[in-house]
């Protein structure tokens, strides 16, 4: 059989060593008898691994300890209502970035519970870059900003955080993360709060990681449902309903086999490596082509077009009797796309690499 590297954008790739353990366990975690899928979420057993989880989690991105980690159902999508509902804090507007699709999605959201000053957005150029922050035209009343750090579906990413830092104010940053999250070391301290779906770089889908400062806990506009407090997920260690168990554990492997590589530092390092792999092809020839600004290109989400579109349905179908699997671009954007999280080994960037190359010479 033809070595698969799957290059979805998400669910994505995950570690074969993960999915090994994960097979190696799957009637009897350490044990107990037990799957994971069949714990009690309170269990002794299945505590454990969501307290390990966690410290995993903190450890790897360096969460200090007056932040909260929460592991919540509902994917990143939740939090599009959720971060209003909770951040507002008796304000009416909130500033919002826009990049994208997830941008707007964010945007649209936040609509139903205030007003969103739209303070820098790419959609002119079609999406093809960052807003540097000297042009941003930020509203002095917005009770946060929030931003997408990395575009999934446009191959944007913000190599940089945004400096909010004002004498005398306090503005949460908020960042969705859930395509670049763990995939590069993290100034935690410099946000409000970070979310991220795990299906790209954390787990499986169902999960998803809120990692929030103490002191933005416990306002929430009024008639907020329990489930979209974060103060009772936070007071309850995530156990306020049955969170996703089997995602979590899936997590708490990845996390191990995160730690096992050398932790972010080592993953960055790698992470740049592939994506240089196939960035040096891109610049190299016509009959490709990358949209995205060159400082705003994305590690994780790398689109690209053929000179000749034409082509597009001969790529694809070739791609795949080699192995190379997902590289369709969104619809919204067709051509192609190639997701390289932390999990997509280097040796599948090089194939699809070599495989680019033989179809330009054949195709050119």
């Amino acid at each position: 059989m033809t070595h698969i590297y799957n290059f979805s954008a998400g669910p994505a790739v995950l570690p074969k060593e993960v999915l090994q353990q994960a097979r190696d366990e799957m009637l009897d975690w350490h044990g107990s008898g037990m799957s994971v899928m069949e714990m009690s979420h309170r269990g002794k057993a299945f505590m454990s691994i969501a307290a390990k989880v966690e410290s995993d989690f903190r450890e790897l991105l360096a969460v200090p300890q007056n932040y909260k980690v929460l592991f919540l159902q509902g994917g990143a999508s939740s939090q599009f209502a959720m971060v209003p509902m909770n951040l507002l804090h008796g304000k009416k507007k909130a500033d919002y970035i826009n990049t994208g699709q997830w941008s707007q999605k964010a945007i649209a959201e936040a609509k139903k519970y205030c007003t969103v000053n739209i303070a820098a957005s790419s959609e002119t150029e079609k999406f093809t870059y960052a807003p540097k922050q000297a042009a941003w035209n930020l509203d002095p009343d917005a009770a946060y900003l929030h931003y997408t750090s990395n575009e999934t579906i446009g191959g944007v990413e913000f190599n940089w955080i945004p400096d909010l830092s004002r004498p005398g104010k306090d503005i949460p940053l908020v960042a969705d993360m859930s395509s670049n999250i763990l995939s590069r070391p993290l100034d935690v301290t410099r946000f409000g709060l970070i979310y991220a779906g795990a299906q790209k770089n954390i787990g499986p889908a169902g999960l998803a990681i809120v990692i929030v400062r103490e002191n933005l806990l416990g306002v929430p506009i009024p008639g907020t449902p329990t489930l979209f407090d974060y103060k009772v997920h936070a007071d309850n260690h995530s156990m306020y309903n049955t969170p996703p168990t089997y995602a979590m554990y899936i997590t708490g492997l990845v996390l191990e086999w995160l730690k096992k590589m050398g932790g972010l530092a080592a993953v960055e390092k790698n992470n740049i490596a592939k994506a240089g792999l196939l960035y040096d092809l891109l610049d190299s020839t016509e009959f490709y082509h990358c949209p995205v600004a060159k400082p705003d290109r994305s590690r994780m989400n790398i689109p690209f077009t053929l000179k000749n579109a034409e082509l597009d349905g001969a790529f694809l179908k070739q791609a795949e009797a080699h192995g190379l699997i997902e590289l369709k671009g969104h619809r919204s954007v067709g051509g192609m796309r190639a997701s390289l999280y932390n999990a997509m080994p280097i040796a599948g960037v090089s194939a699809l690499v070599t495989f680019m190359k033989e179809f330009a010479a054949r195709n050119a």
